[in-house]
């Protein structure tokens, strides 16, 4: 199916990042809310099959063939190529966008900065100064927001929060995420022409101009500085996520990063990152480190673990806590083979997009809203930072600078391409 420019317009005229437009109206709680799709497969697609309760309106994807599937499921949606003349329609409610890391704080802002709930997949945004702003943009229009983390609304992780919390394995002052996951980028063999389906200077946006290549588009971008952050930022909001939570984490004050042969171009094929988090309150100050690639905590080795995937350690006084996704297991096993879970104090989500669809109508809050969201993608994010400056990071989140790294401003901070600049003031 080949669109034509009347069908992707739909009528829309030129809306610049930042513009205002009318905000969303106000929607009861039996009111179905009119959404917009930014990117309309893969993780998109996902979304969309969530949110079926309401009305899918408008879609927006660079990839005519990505479009004209989701366009057979929802006949009735606007289709457009470009989300900045989407945003111009004056019946959307709220926006999901689910694309390459680099157009996510650029679609977030257009909608947040028009009066939309938005819902966007992880990481919130591609820099650490995107990620404050987005959650800047939220907080000062009062939107309904949710990061793409749906772990969170699992029963799992509700648990395991509980279960440190209670104080059942002590004070924790490690914690440990890995992942076994690779994203790096793969030579580059050679620049074929760009195929008809793809309009590439949409697909990079903001980004610096670059040949296309099969290697970016459909999956690859997240091997590719410009487009994602490797491994890190594919997954470390979901792990992360987890001893946030249940600790109460935000701001780390120091970050120091290893990891395989740096690339200017492409993202690492292995890291390890040590996060020093300050003392909250009466918890003690925590080292977090992140492995993937391969590497993993060193208690597998010292056989203080048992077969595990992906996971979540937590090393308190009196014991640790294993966790994944689905299931978690305190140890050593014998020291707590009496143990009972204090009672549930969490409530049962109703489901992570449900949670934010209700947010949207009624103003309750969700759980992984913008705020939290972005001080979890802010962390991750600086774990790149500190590879790529090859430098342990003094961390000073007011100013969003490291005092004793001035060289990593060039990655916590991004150039625009003309015409694709963010509207609101770097923090």
């Amino acid at each position: 199916m080949t669109l034509t420019r009347r069908e992707l317009m739909a009528g829309a005229g030129a809306l610049a990042l930042g513009t205002a437009a009318p905000p969303a109206r106000a929607r009861s709680a039996n009111e179905r809310l009119n959404i917009a799709m930014v990117g309309t497969a893969n993780q998109a697609r996902f979304s969309m099959d969530n949110v079926r309760t309401e009305e899918i309106v408008a879609l927006c994807d660079v990839d005519e063939n990505y479009l004209a599937a989701a366009a057979r499921d929802y006949p009735k949606a606007a289709l457009y190529r470009d989300f900045r003349r989407m945003m111009e329609r004056r019946d959307i409610d709220a926006v999901i966008v689910a694309t390459p890391d680099h157009i996510h704080a650029p679609a977030t802002l257009a909608a947040l900065e028009t009066g939309r709930h938005v819902y966007c997949e992880k990481p919130l945004t591609h820099t650490v100064a995107e990620a404050r702003k987005v959650a800047e943009a939220a907080r000062r229009h009062g939107r309904a927001t949710q990061m793409g983390t749906q772990i969170h609304a699992g029963e799992n992780y509700r648990r395991v929060v509980e279960i440190v919390q209670s104080g059942a394995i002590g004070p924790v002052r490690e914690v440990h995420c890995w992942v076994g996951k690779v994203w790096s980028g793969s030579g580059v063999v050679d620049n074929p022409p760009v195929p008809r389906h793809l309009h590439w200077d949409l697909w990079l946006g903001p980004a610096p101009e670059r040949p296309y290549s099969p290697a970016y588009h459909p999956g690859g971008w997240r091997g590719f500085w410009d487009f994602g952050g490797g491994t890190l930022a594919d997954m470390g909001c979901h792990h992360m996520d987890l001893p946030f939570w249940a600790l109460g984490l935000r701001h780390p004050v120091t970050v120091e990063a290893a990891g395989s042969p740096y690339s200017w171009d492409m993202a690492a094929r292995w890291l390890e990152v040590r996060y020093e988090f300050p003392a909250r309150g009466a918890q003690p100050p925590v080292r977090l480190t992140w492995h993937d690639g391969g590497r993993r905590p060193p208690q597998f080795a010292e056989g203080l673990l048992p077969q595990w995937g992906d996971g979540t350690l937590f090393i308190g006084e009196r014991g640790m806590l294993l966790a994944d996704y689905g299931r978690y297991r305190l140890l050593p096993e014998k020291e707590f083979a009496d143990h009972q879970p204090p009672p549930p104090t969490i409530p049962r989500s109703i489901g992570h997009h449900a949670e934010w669809i209700r947010a949207c109508k009624t103003g309750e809050p969700t759980t992984c809203n913008f705020d939290y969201a972005g001080a979890l993608t802010e962390a991750v994010l600086l774990g790149a930072v500190a590879y790529r400056t090859g430098q342990r990071l003094e961390w000073d989140p007011v100013s969003l600078r490291c005092p004793n790294c001035p060289d990593a401003d060039a990655y916590l901070r991004k150039a625009y391409r003309h015409g694709w600049e963010l509207s609101l003031q770097s923090p």
